[in-house]
């Protein structure tokens, strides 16, 4: 069972089987884009998994393709983000989820969702640096397996696979653009 949420047309629980690629999912049984929009960005397993790019439409959904493009299938629960989406906005709400989330047990985890958050704040708020943009990625470095549970670890996920895929949204914004 896939679960599409985001900005498609017909988001919804969809059973289909693995290797099924993500472009039946979201063009053929959840509609395409709302507002005829173009796809920017998935998140295969919600929050927890690394972005997808909008050229990753074609991949077969099974955990071994997803993997070798570098996120994870997880639970299935396919976000999809189109282009309108502020990659700090959505970023943002993840790292505070996972903040929100956190039990506070490890350090690593508490300390590290606290300052994801701070930073990307900062960066938000038009007051971050062009270095900013490194020390968020310093930060998931150091709770990359450093913490208790994955819930650290996918913490870090959002953040780490927004900067590669959309760096250009991180330095626009920290330039006053």
């Amino acid at each position: 069972i896939f679960c599409l949420s985001g900005r498609g047309n017909r988001p919804g629980n969809y059973e289909l089987p693995l290797g099924t690629p993500f472009r039946k999912l979201i063009e053929e049984l959840g509609g395409g884009i709302s507002g005829g929009k173009a796809l920017k960005a998935i998140l295969p397993a919600g929050a927890s998994a690394p972005l997808l790019p909008a050229s990753a439409l074609d991949l077969p959904m099974d955990w071994e393709s997803v993997a070798a493009a570098g996120s994870i299938l997880g639970s299935a629960s396919v976000i999809v983000l189109d282009e309108t989406v502020d990659m700090l906005w959505a970023t943002h709400k993840m790292t505070r989820f996972f903040k929100h989330e956190s039990c506070g047990k490890c350090a690593p985890c508490r300390e590290g969702t606290h300052w994801l958050v701070k930073e990307v704040e900062r960066i938000r708020a038009g007051q971050g640096q062009p270095q900013d943009i490194d020390l968020l990625l310093d930060i998931t470095r150091q709770m990359s397996g450093k913490c208790f549970c994955p819930l650290g670890d996918f913490a870090t996920s959002s953040v780490t696979s927004s900067i590669k895929l959309f760096r250009g949204e991180y330095e626009a914004m920290v330039n006053g653009r």
